[in-house]
């Protein structure tokens, strides 16, 4: 795998790339970095070039001047999607790599074939849980504690989160990447979710116009779904195919990554390999 730091006009964007022959796979997640993509990238790869990045203040890639928000995530993903070229390219997405993730494609939909959503939405948050969650998690006091404290990294890995395949030297490691600034922006960025309805206008046209007719495959936690978005995904697209993880919580790629890789070679190959 090659990592690089990719020149955009608003700041260089942390990639890494498989480098492999076949289709391509772009992998998003914002908020903790690409690293929990690992061992999903380690089951694909042999059939897959497989590409993810690190989003503005997570990872290796540093905060945008524009700051933290899922429109400057959206901007390091659509600039990965030009840079790179990246044609019939499916597009797998993770928690608010949902929102940012659609939004580059809103940008770019003649290079999405296909959309690979994990435990993730895409369209304005409703609903009194989902918006006090967001309220709770993107508050001030919650990000401040976060930031002095360490407990989330903490709390994410263990095996409720992602290191459910993980060894004790390897949750540290995971949690030593997320850093201080990475932690706030983690908070920034689920804050952003509850607020930026522009964002939210532009995908939701794009689920329901330039992206309707891609073919879906959904891939949820059984045991993390509270809020019922995987119905909802299979209400914007009647046609996709959903799998959920037995025993899976939040990062159901972690949890299982060699099922979620069957999965979406599975339905790669049915549903997007061109004839």
């Amino acid at each position: 795998w090659r990592t690089i730091l990719l020149k955009t006009s608003a700041g260089p964007v942390a990639v890494t790339d498989s480098q492999g022959s076949g289709p391509a796979l772009l992998l998003v997640h914002v908020g903790l970095g690409s690293l929990l993509w690992r061992d999903l990238i380690t089951e694909l790869a042999p059939g897959f070039r497989c590409v993810t990045l690190d989003a503005p203040g997570t990872g290796r890639t540093s905060a945008f001047a524009a700051g933290i928000s899922l429109a400057t995530a959206a901007d390091a993903v659509t600039a990965v999607l030009r840079t790179l070229d990246l044609r019939h390219v499916t597009l797998a997405v993770h928690d608010l790599g949902g929102p940012a993730g659609i939004s580059a494609a809103a940008r770019e939909p003649d290079r999405v074939a296909a959309i690979a959503a994990i435990n993730t939405f895409a369209w304005r948050p409703t609903g009194i849980a989902f918006r006090g969650m967001l309220a709770v998690m993107g508050s001030g006091l919650v990000r401040e504690s976060d930031a002095w404290t360490g407990w989330l990294p903490w709390l994410i890995s263990t095996r409720f989160g992602v290191g459910r395949q993980l060894g004790r030297p390897e949750r540290r490691a995971f949690r030593a990447v997320i850093d201080r600034d990475g932690r706030r922006a983690f908070h920034r960025y689920i804050a952003d979710a509850r607020r930026n309805d522009q964002l939210f206008q532009e995908t939701e046209a794009a689920l329901r116009g330039p992206l309707a007719d891609r073919p879906l495959l959904t891939v949820f936690g059984q045991r993390n779904d509270p809020l019922n978005l995987q119905p909802k995904w299979k209400a914007l697209f009647p046609g996709a195919v959903q799998h959920t993880v037995a025993g899976g919580y939040h990062f159901p790629m972690c949890d299982a990554p060699a099922q979620v890789a069957d999965h979406v070679r599975t339905w790669h190959t049915a549903h997007v390999t061109r004839t």
